[in-house]
């Protein structure tokens, strides 16, 4: 079985010359097959070698062949048209150019190679082109590798296959194939019950944690995650509970530890064991990888659950999920009121909006003069990697593999502070002593355009950055900075939608303002719920906004 069809021509990143050399290698060594003009394609080779055209390419070829001019856009329609044509086989050259078709090996090499050298599936060899032309800029940093990835072939091997079953899985799904998703399942689940425990494989010497994301065990255990969704969905929660006490079992550290350990308290309650259900959730409260949002939702299910004759003790959390919480209520006059749509209101201005941009409006009038942004975690993303980011692309071993990376690849692990303690204290102190303002001006000079995780460059303007930090100050900045520092993964959503500033004028001063806005039919989740505890403890001034419709009186 052949591999997809190529335009040669179409590459512009080599010259010409290069690349048929390398084709010429490629076909001695039977990874290619090359059309030639003396060669008539069969009519899929046909199919196959007009899908590498545009609509405008198949349009001048009808144009061509049929002297007339055609209306049609559509690709299948023109496909058809000209797949008619008896005299295209020996004229399509002349619109293809030299098209080379690679075999399966060839397919699967490059695929590894480029897995390999980029460390994911978002990335392929057109970075080199962009970087080139431009478009695209790295930071700079040194790679400084101690430790290879994979320590065998057959770890690489087994990587493979996870990862196929892992899109086949996903391709099931779309399509709603039940039987494959099953069987998707059933694979994943028989690897991870035949690989050994995490204390187990500690006991040898093991690269860093930070590459535990490029095991087989961790790709079959996304494959797993998805399973359990859809038991659930389907009411199979015998399946469900099965699976989720496997990866509890298997994965010790794992960093959906605390979504499998609320799912099943959850599911153990739905068939009627209240008791394992509340033995299951209070183990996750104390579980060390169980964190934000899915530790909020288990102590809650502890606190409810734990009635005598169950258990007499009221947990000692208990106080603390109900602390108050800031509310305030507007009411909007609603574009629509149908239940499961995105609500749209008319805004202060008499222009359609959504309820954030509500919020904003009514803040900057009635609701106390205030300037600010509807960013959610993005504006705090983007100063956590503009104050942060010597100490993000500081030199550290293992965690830069490439020179196309954005982020360490530990940012989102434990790994990232204990790494880098030091330096993260070092900078914190600064921020707190007042001159992250200073340090935000030099970054954002420094760097700007450069590609860095978290960091949007063109949503949020260095004037906007710039009140944000001076009007949250260095005390409350710090403390926000090293949460994440300690758990980027954990904490890089769920913050509030709304960050607010305002200056006093001539009284002198600055405050800031965080807001959760909920709609007439929103609660609050568990990791928003998590994000507004952690703020009130850091001494900041947050509030959840409600909008609800406009009253029938008014």
């Amino acid at each position: 079985m052949q591999g997809p069809w190529f335009r040669v021509s179409s590459i512009s990143y080599r010259e010409i010359s290069d690349v048929e050399h390398a084709a010429m290698e490629l076909k001695l060594a039977g990874y290619i097959y090359m059309l030639s003009c003396t060669d008539v394609p069969s009519e899929c080779e046909m199919e196959e070698i007009l899908d590498v055209l545009s609509v405008p390419e198949m349009k001048e070829i009808l144009k061509d062949l049929l002297k007339v001019n055609t209306s049609c856009t559509r690709r299948p329609e023109l496909l058809s048209t000209l797949l008619s044509i008896t005299a295209l086989p020996k004229k399509i050259l002349k619109w293809t150019g030299n098209c080379i078709r690679t075999s399966n090996m060839a397919d699967e090499l490059l695929w590894r190679v480029q897995r390999l050298f980029f460390l994911n599936g978002d990335q392929d060899l057109s970075s080199f082109l962009l970087v080139d032309l431009g478009l695209v800029k790295f930071p700079d940093y040194t790679c400084n590798i101690c430790h290879r990835i994979f320590k065998e072939r057959n770890d690489l091997l087994e990587y493979e296959e996870a990862i196929r079953v892992a899109q086949l899985m996903d391709e099931s799904l779309d399509n709603d194939n039940m039987e494959m998703v099953s069987r998707c399942a059933d694979l994943s689940e028989n690897r991870v019950c035949t690989m050994p425990t995490e204390e187990d494989s500690n006991l040898a010497e093991s690269p860093p944690s930070f590459y535990s994301c490029f095991s087989s065990t961790w790709v079959y255990s996304k494959v797993l995650t998805l399973g359990v969704s859809v038991y659930e969905r389907e009411r199979r929660y015998a399946d469900a509970i099965r699976i989720l006490k496997i990866l509890l079992s298997k994965i010790a550290s794992g960093r959906r530890r605390g979504y499998w350990t609320l799912r099943l308290s959850v599911d153990l309650e739905h068939i009627g064991r209240p008791n394992e259900s509340l033995s299951v959730a209070e183990g996750g409260v104390i579980d060390p990888c169980v964190r934000a949002g899915s530790k909020i939702a288990l102590q809650k299910r502890v606190v409810r659950l734990s009635k005598p004759p169950r258990r007499w003790k009221v947990p000692s959390y208990a106080d603390s999920l109900r602390r108050n919480i800031e509310e305030v209520n507007i009411e909007g006059r609603p574009l629509n009121c149908e239940t499961g749509a995105k609500s749209v209101f008319y805004g202060y201005d008499g222009e359609l909006c959504g309820v954030e941009q509500l919020a904003l409006q009514y803040y900057a009038d009635e609701g106390g003069s205030w300037q600010g942004t509807h960013s959610e975690g993005g504006i705090w993303m983007t100063i956590f990697g503009l104050l942060m980011w010597d100490v993000i692309f500081s030199e550290v071993c293992d965690v830069f593999q490439s020179k196309f990376q954005t982020a360490p690849l530990d940012l989102e692990t434990d790994d990232f502070y204990k790494s880098r303690k030091g330096l993260i204290e070092s900078q914190l102190k600064r921020i707190q002593d007042g001159l992250a303002e200073e340090m935000l001006i030099t970054s954002w000079e420094l760097h700007q355009g450069t590609s860095c995780r978290g960091i949007n460059w063109d949503r949020h303007s260095m004037a906007d950055l710039r009140a944000a930090v001076a009007c949250v100050g260095g005390h409350r900045l710090a403390l926000l900075l090293r949460h994440l520092a300690l758990d980027y993964r954990s904490w890089s959503s769920g913050m509030p939608d709304l960050l607010l500033w305002r200056f006093n004028g001539e009284r002198g001063g600055a405050e800031a303002k965080l807001v959760e806005v909920k709609g007439p039919r929103d609660q609050l989740s568990e990791q928003q719920r998590a994000w507004i505890f952690v703020l009130m403890d850091f001494g900041f001034d947050v509030e959840v906004c409600k909008v609800s419709l406009v009253s029938k009186r008014r």
